[in-house]
């Protein structure tokens, strides 16, 4: 028998398992530094040596089985986005390979069904995510019940567009200034019939779904982790689209104004604190279907929510809004990681779940309206070092819990 023969046959299997693996994680939105980290002890345990270079947009495989064997692999992808049940299938299927319970054909096999398995919960359940969602950061924001009705109902179509863009590519690449065009007409037609509507909370709570905060924070943490060239692209994807969703509102109300003119604002009644907090574990479970969490690790994602809010809430009340955000990211970032040990999952599962509730993306939105218009949406003074104390806050919390308790899984 040919051994070298056997073992070129064998390196070309786990080459193209490695390089699928690395894809997959990459379309579910695995952040580059952790992706990196996370093909290198893949490689290793499969007996490969393996070199990666990842960002946003392409990926550079380098593998080595020994002196004389050595095969590289540049792909061109697209920007992942968020699949937490995905993730979580795909790091069980590489623990079921290692520990010899799957071959390597199994495991292409179950990868490329987790590839093309289609979202669990369906268009309605979506549906209902992206109304709650609005509404839910309505609440958050302590505005009035009206504006949170609305929300919910511009959230609502802002899926329906969503719906559409997954089967058109032209929708598709129109899609954030369209929903933040379709929000602000909308909001200035309700607020004919509605004086008490707040129209700018009411547009931003409609396309928050698409506010980039959670991009800005993964792209910081990536600078952080020295990931340079990742970390600067995901930063700049995430500040154009919010320039686009700003263009788009700006349009749309413009256009809604000459075309229904000119309404007069009656401050409304806000909320009760208790439906500011009930907003949290609302806002959570949203979030899971939108993600496309596992339903056995839902109850994890919307714990982690909770817990980011009210540590970040409580460190508010003695250290500051800004920096009480450091104990929010330092809570959380403990918890996913004890969520690792305990459940032999991924920590971004809890982490990324919990980290949304604390990313100042609406804030972004807002000094961005405060630094082209001038005008303020609501009413807090130096937005602009807040915001910047805010990313700087969650990325320091979360490398501080890491060093508390240390992560014992790399995704």
């Amino acid at each position: 028998m040919d051994t070298q023969g056997v073992d070129n046959a064998e390196f070309i299997e786990k080459r193209r398992f490695i390089i699928k693996l690395g894809k997959a994680l990459h379309k579910f939105g695995t952040p580059a530094y952790r992706l990196e980290t996370h093909l290198q002890n893949v490689s290793r345990m499969l007996g490969i040596e393996g070199y990666f270079l990842i960002s946003p947009t392409s990926m550079t495989f380098v593998l080595q089985h020994d002196a004389d064997q050595e095969y590289n692999h540049v792909a061109r992808v697209k920007p992942g986005e968020l699949d937490l049940g995905s993730l979580a299938r795909t790091d069980e299927l590489v623990d079921e390979l290692i520990s010899g319970k799957r071959t390597l054909q199994d495991a292409m096999d179950r990868l490329e069904e987790i590839i093309n398995k289609p979202n669990p919960y369906g268009p309605l359940l979506t549906l209902l995510a992206f109304g709650s969602s609005a509404a839910a950061f309505a609440m958050l924001m302590g505005s009035g019940w009206n504006d949170v009705l609305w929300s919910g109902l511009l959230g609502l179509i802002v899926y329906a567009l969503v719906y559409r863009a997954e089967r058109s590519k032209r929708m598709a690449e129109m899609l954030e200034p369209l929903a933040a065009i379709v929000c602000a007409l909308g909001a200035t037609f309700i607020s004919q019939y509605d004086p008490g509507i707040n129209i700018p909370v009411v547009i931003l709570s409609g396309i928050i779904i698409f506010i980039p905060g959670l991009a800005l924070t993964l792209g910081l943490a990536e600078l952080a982790a020295r990931d340079l060239m990742s970390g600067t692209m995901r930063i700049m994807d995430a500040v154009m689209l919010l320039f686009k969703l700003y263009f788009g509102a700006i349009l749309g109300l413009v256009v809604g104004k000459a075309l229904f003119g000119e309404a007069i604002y009656m401050e409304s009644q806000p909320v009760p604190r208790l439906a500011i907090w009930s907003a949290v574990p609302i806002l959570s479970m949203a979030l899971v279907i939108i993600f496309k969490a596992r339903m056995k690790d839902a109850p994890w994602g919307v714990l982690a929510g909770i817990v980011a809010f009210f540590s970040a809430m409580a460190g508010g009340i003695y250290l500051g809004d800004s920096i009480g955000i450091f104990i929010g990211a330092f809570a959380v970032g403990i918890y996913s990681n004890l969520f690792a040990r305990w459940m032999k999952a991924p920590a971004s599962i809890a982490l990324l779940q919990g980290i949304v509730i604390l990313v100042p993306g609406s804030k972004t939105y807002i000094g961005l309206n405060v630094l082209i218009s001038g005008e303020t949406m609501l009413n807090q003074a130096h937005l602009g070092s807040q915001i910047f104390l805010i990313f700087m806050s969650l990325i320091a919390g979360l490398i501080f819990a890491n060093v508390a308790v240390p992560p014992r899984r790399t995704l």
